[in-house]
Order: structure tokens, then sequence, then C-alpha cells
């Protein structure tokens, strides 16, 4: 399979990387991705402390990349604008609202291939944090005994109430009494 716009390779590789090395879905959390943003990282902490870890928001694909991508742009934003007063206030000519509005949207849908190879990266990259943070999750939960593997007999019991291999196996009269003591309990709890 070939490109024809080797520059988009160029950015899903580009958005892919960035993902891996500081814009990844830990940074809700004290890790190596809010390490990297040096003395940047207080960027971070409101968005740290409003979103849980591994939550939907942050962990969650498409969601997580997209709310990131939000959250930068907000503070962006505001760096944006207190520079643009700065300038006003200086009486250098700057931009309308409408203007800056209407640069942004020629950007968008003239760049609208890139912006969405970039997109694609950052959540490629996203996607190979969840893949690998489930797989160590649920390898770490197999060894220490807390998911058994599945056998044929529990995967077709496995909508049922209980399952053929998880029932306490009894004696016939000990198991008959304590159905028995079940049903008294029950009849108690009613009232009968």
């Amino acid at each position: 399979m070939t490109t024809s716009r080797a520059d988009l390779a160029f950015w899903v590789s580009s958005g892919f990387l960035v993902s891996g090395l500081i814009f990844g879905p830990d940074l809700d959390l004290y890790s190596f991705h809010y390490k990297r943003w040096g003395k940047l990282r207080w960027l971070w902490r409101p968005y740290q402390q409003a979103i849980k870890h591994r939550s939907i928001w942050s962990h969650g694909p498409i969601i997580g990349t997209i709310g990131r991508i939000l959250y930068l742009s907000l503070w962006l934003g505001l760096v944006g604008l207190f520079y643009l007063g700065i300038a006003q206030l200086a009486g250098a000519k700057t931009y309308t609202g409408q203007q800056l509005i209407g640069i942004l949207h020629h950007s968008i849908e003239s760049n609208f291939p890139v912006y969405t190879a970039l997109f694609c990266g950052l959540e490629l990259g996203a996607m190979s944090h969840y893949s690998s943070d489930w797989l160590v999750s649920t390898y770490k939960r197999f060894s220490k005994g807390k998911i058994k593997p599945m056998s044929l007999k529990n995967l077709w019991h496995r909508n049922t109430k209980s399952v053929p291999s998880q029932q306490k196996k009894l004696p016939v009269k000990q198991a008959k009494t304590e159905a028995q003591r079940s049903q008294r309990g029950k009849r108690t709890q009613r009232g009968d």
C-alpha cells in the first residue's frame, strides 16, 4: 500500500511520537508524560485533579485524546488572549476576535487532512498505551489468581447465576440440610 501524500504519514508518525512521549493518557497522574513537560507541568495539575486515572475521560478511546487536545487548546487560547491584550495595550495593531476566528477557520479548512492525520497519530499512540495497560493489568490479575482461566464449561454457563465448577461440593445429606435451612431463612424474612 502506498500513500500519495508522504506528509500525512509524517504527521501520523509525529502524533504517535508526541502521544508516546508527552501527550499520553497518563497525564492524569504524576507520570513520565507529566514529568517530561518540565517547567510547564503545572499546566496539567488542574487536569489531574479533575480527571480520575484510567477513567473514560483520560483513557477512553477518542474521548481521552479529544479531552487532552481541548484542555491544552484552552491553555493556549488563554495565553494567546493574554499576549493579544498586552499588544493592544502597547498600541500595536492586532486582530479582532472575528478576524482570529476567520484565520482559525481557514487554517482548519485548508489543512484538514493534516489535522486529521495528526489526530490519528495521537489516538494511535494513546491506543497503544490503553492496550499495554489492559494487557499488563490482566496479566497481573491472572498471575495473582484473581482471574480464572475460562474453560468451555464456564464459558457455556457464564450467564447463569451459578457456574457448576464454582458450586460447593457437599455430600448429598449435607446439601439437603443447607437447602432446607435457606428455605426456612427465606420464610422467616417474609414473616410466614
